[in-house]
């Protein structure tokens, strides 16, 4: 069936942060399928300029994956997760220690990443009651992150325009402004500001008081509806030593950033600190069956271990959690990962990408900075380069850009200001050329359109 056939049928279904009204007039209905690309149902093929989303970080049609998945399906779909667990699931918690340092020996396979960021949270207070600390129960955050969609991951999130539709929120929540050096909330500037965002945290929790803060949850990379921050190199080893002072769990919110995608097979690697809790989802499985992952270093694992009397077993599950199938899914990704040393293949190629964004920011005055990590960046888009004024937010400018990509080919991620690339681990130098050239044609036509005072900056 073509686009205009199928478009009136997407009234029976929400898409994730659309409205459904707009959708509707020029919906984006996916067929196929292969590689880095995608193709509509009326044929037109497109570049995933942000693999599905952070997702399908090996490509489409992967013949290893599909084929594990396959053979799993013909010997056990499905396994009881209150009562067993299965030969998947341990191989795959075996896959998941050899590629953590040797301190996290301890995993909880979960479908989604909500489910485990949730569940980390969950773990970090039941682990201070279980080691005679149940006042610590309080969840630090940033604002603008992005932890997921249940009511406990909205909480801890710090992007109003995600999580304002479903207030009010459980208590014991608490957030602190980003790592955010373009616009720093502390108006300072790097480096001399000594990364005050990072120090002033300890104010924070005295501030709270330390006995009650359980544990910070921080993504490596923010990137969410309301902006895309990659932290000042110190600023995850003094958060270390901070919660470390004060007895505080911290958790990585790798849901996007684990299993390769910042050119490290972790993102604690990336930003030089290592957490207690890792929550991971996303590439785990290169988008080819739900799954996620909290592992636990050893010393939060203990306080779950004792006998059947002590109940002092983690107290939740979920129905698809060790599911047989997603482990045969997330053995053979993480194979490859392994095998053909992706992680250092994002390296390179994030390398690549980011200055051949560099050079296109040297040509269009309306970025105001480009910033990333791997294959993960953010292009951001300002009326004044000087300033770092923004477009007036009605403009939308990134999302005009996102939608001139759109019509030459290629699908990225677009906020008000900021457009996110994150191409799939397999795409070729030449096909990030074929990337950056898009985007330069589209905001080249965008500024013609919509802010024509810079359309004559451009650099030819």
């Amino acid at each position: 069936m073509s686009n205009d056939d199928l478009a009136g049928k997407t009234k029976r279904i929400f898409i994730d942060f659309m409205q459904m009204k707009a959708f509707g007039e020029d919906p984006l209905i996916l067929a196929d399928g292969d590689g880095i690309y995608v193709t509509d149902v009326d044929g037109r093929r497109y570049i995933d300029g942000l693999s599905g989303v952070m997702t399908c970080n090996l490509g489409y049609k992967n013949r290893t994956i599909i084929d594990a998945i396959s053979k799993q399906l013909e010997r056990l779909h499905f396994s009881m997760p209150m009562y067993a667990t299965n030969e998947p699931a341990l191989e795959l918690a075996g896959r998941i220690n050899d590629i953590t340092p040797p301190h996290f020996n301890t995993v909880k396979l979960l479908s989604g990443g909500s489910e485990v960021t949730e569940a980390a949270m969950k773990i970090a207070r039941q682990y201070h009651r279980q080691t005679g600390k149940p006042h610590k129960y309080k969840i630090l955050s940033r604002y603008w992150s992005y932890h997921g969609g249940t009511m406990g991951s909205l909480a801890a999130s710090g992007g109003a325009s995600r999580k304002q539709f479903y207030e009010p929120y459980g208590t014991g929540y608490v957030h602190v402004p980003p790592p955010f050096c373009y616009r720093c909330p502390y108006g300072l500037e790097y480096p001399s500001c000594e990364v005050a965002c990072a120090s002033a945290i300890e104010q924070f929790i005295k501030g709270e008081g330390p006995d009650t803060v359980a544990a910070f949850i921080a993504e490596p990379v923010i990137v969410s509806g309301d902006g895309f921050v990659v932290p000042p190199d110190e600023y995850f080893p003094i958060l270390r030593e901070i919660c470390d002072k004060y007895d505080i769990l911290l958790i990585y919110d790798e849901i996007i950033t684990g299993f390769g995608r910042l050119g490290k097979m972790w993102g604690g690697e990336a930003v030089g600190a290592w957490p207690d809790i890792i929550a991971a989802g996303k590439g785990m499985s290169a988008g080819y069956y739900p799954l996620s992952v909290v592992v636990l270093a050893d010393k939060v694992a203990s306080a779950f271990w004792g006998d059947a009397e002590e109940e002092v077993q983690y107290h939740a599950g979920h129905t698809y959690g060790g599911n047989p199938v997603a482990g045969a899914a997330g053995i053979a990704a993480i194979d490859q990962l392994v095998q053909n040393d992706y992680p250092a293949r994002v390296y390179g190629l994030g390398k690549l990408l980011m200055a051949k964004l560099e050079e296109l920011q040297d040509r269009h005055e309306v970025i105001g900075q480009v910033s990333g990590k791997g294959l993960l960046c953010g292009i951001e888009y300002v009326r004044d380069r000087s300033t770092h004024e923004a477009f007036p937010e009605e403009l939308a400018f990134a999302k005009k850009v996102d939608l001139a990509c759109r019509k030459r080919g290629l699908v990225t991620r677009p906020s008000t200001h900021v457009q996110v690339l994150a191409p799939p681990f397999i795409t070729t130098p030449d096909q990030l050329d074929d990337i950056v050239s898009i985007i330069d044609e589209a905001i080249e036509e965008t500024t013609r359109t919509y802010a024509p005072e810079f359309a004559a900056a451009a650099v030819g």
